[in-house]
């Protein structure tokens, strides 16, 4: 076992690890990692199921008994990533009953092309609800301004919800705000106010974009420091009146989950952002070479300040260099969705070529 997970985890920190594969799930990787390393939840994406699925031939037996179906490609690949999913919710779920359902979650995204289609949105999430059918599953929507409007109504209808590609404070201020209005809508009903929600603030994609546009001592900074915002926000949200009040209903509030935690940048620390990212009732959910990192080398950071001083000093500076963190927020966000909505359509194509190989394969 890991004391270097487990320090951390018993400062108040859930370890996620955000990748899954049916091989993992197969060869024991899982039981291992919350056995050894004190993970109690995992995270998934359309790039995660593109390199389980479009580059291997692991899934070949299982698309080769689907490809004869009259399914659609995307609905092909749903099969195979439910059954993943399933068996992932599955292994968590006696974290999820020893922790009164407030860790041990699994998540699986709807489609990224729907990004900016609320109507949509709304039906994909309560069509995986009802195929995975699971307690501890979140459906993954992104936190666009169509995706939060799909959010309250998901939540008013009691689907629970990991609201990605949150880069900002200001973003996820509205994330919030959507969440609150849903549960507040199931209260208003009288209907069980308490669905379990994270919000997945990414982090390292802020440093990589600047990398080289400013001087050296900026370099590696402006990720922690716009976390630094959003870590008060969340602080500021949970003191609030409203959501003391939809705890005085039953309800569990909206916790907050750090994403893309994986270091880009080789001359700094590989595990740089897990180290300074230290809060009480957070989520770190970590690529895989991240964890072990971790696991064989850890540090214990102090935990998060709850001062804005340092990271306001740090933010005037980048826009003194013409990088204003609201502006770049929005430019990661669009970016964030171009690259899921990429590795989708390819894990697409990639399951449909797969299907006529496979086929034409069976009739020789």
């Amino acid at each position: 076992m890991s004391v270097f997970t487990r320090q951390l985890h018993n400062q108040g920190v859930s370890i996620w690890l955000d990748n899954i594969s049916r091989l993992m799930l197969d060869n024991g990787t899982f039981e291992r990692y919350i056995d050894e390393f004190s993970v109690t939840g995992l995270t998934s994406n359309p790039t995660i199921f593109e390199n389980a699925m479009a580059n291997t031939n692991y899934y070949d037996d299982a698309i080769r008994a689907l490809g004869n179906t009259q399914i659609s490609d995307e609905d092909l690949f749903y099969e195979l990533a439910v059954e993943d999913i399933q068996r992932a919710a599955d292994l968590f779920l006696p974290v999820y009953q020893k922790t009164n359902g407030l860790d041990g979650f699994v998540s699986i995204e709807v489609s990224p092309l729907l990004a900016f289609d609320a109507e949509n949105t709304i039906k994909a999430a309560k069509n995986i609800k009802m195929k995975v059918n699971r307690p501890n599953v979140l459906i993954k929507i992104p936190g666009t301004a169509q995706g939060l409007q799909a959010i309250e109504k998901v939540i008013a209808e009691g689907i629970l919800v990991n609201i990605t590609l949150i880069f900002s404070p200001e973003q996820y201020e509205a994330v919030t705000i959507a969440y609150l209005k849903g549960v507040e809508t199931r209260i208003e009903y009288g209907y069980n106010p308490d669905i379990r929600s994270v919000a997945s603030v990414f982090v390292s994609r802020w440093d990589k974009a600047v990398a080289g546009k400013v001087q050296t001592e900026l370099q590696n900074k402006l990720g922690i420091a716009v976390m630094q915002k959003v870590y008060n926000s969340y602080n500021e949200f949970l003191k609030s009146d409203r959501v003391r009040r939809i705890m005085n209903f039953g309800a569990f509030p909206q916790r907050l989950l750090w994403a893309s935690t994986g270091t880009k940048d080789a001359a700094i620390s590989d595990i740089f952002y897990v180290k300074n990212l230290v809060a009480p009732f957070t989520i770190n959910t970590m690529p895989e070479n991240t964890l072990l990192a971790f696991a064989g080398h850890g540090e214990s950071g102090k935990i998060i300040s709850g001062s804005d001083e340092k990271a306001d000093l740090i933010l005037q500076q980048f826009k003194e260099n013409q990088l204003d963190y609201r502006d770049l927020a929005k430019q990661l966000q669009n970016e964030g969705i171009e690259l899921f909505a990429k590795s989708w359509r390819h894990l697409i194509e990639s399951i449909a070529k797969k299907r006529t190989k496979l086929k034409q394969n069976h009739n020789l």
